[in-house]
């Protein structure tokens, strides 16, 4: 159950921090352009790699830490960057074909996805 309990609070701080980060970063520059998801999905990236990267090095710390901070508070600040450390991953171990598909087709098929989300909204609002 704790691991539960830590994600829940690392997604919470992680969306609260996504929430503010996206609007000071539109403040300052804008919304036109999506700056702030931009900012979110490329720091979000760094984050995980980071954090996911700097904990397989502390064998000593508990594995708690990982339900806490990559799954909870990185996951809640961006999905993007759980994208991201997969086709990395995939890309490292040598299966380009895989990371290449994965980037390709969840990029299309989430546009396809979001574009077919939104008729079927408009068709029953």
């Amino acid at each position: 159950m704790t691991k539960y309990f830590l994600v829940a609070v690392g997604g919470a701080l992680g969306s609260m921090l996504r929430f503010w980060t996206s609007g000071y970063v539109g403040d300052r520059f804008g919304t036109r352009v999506p700056y702030g998801t931009f900012v979110v999905n490329c720091t979000g990236s760094f984050l995980v790699g980071f954090i996911v990267t700097f904990l397989a090095s502390r064998v000593d710390w508990s594995p708690n830490w990982k339900y806490l901070l990559p799954i909870g508070f990185i996951g809640g600040y961006t999905t993007f960057s759980a994208f991201e450390l997969e086709t990395f991953r995939s890309f490292e171990d040598g299966a380009l074909i895989i990371a290449g598909l994965n980037v390709l087709l969840s990029v299309a098929i989430g546009f396809i996805s979001v574009w077919l989300g939104v008729i079927a909204g408009r068709r029953i609002s």
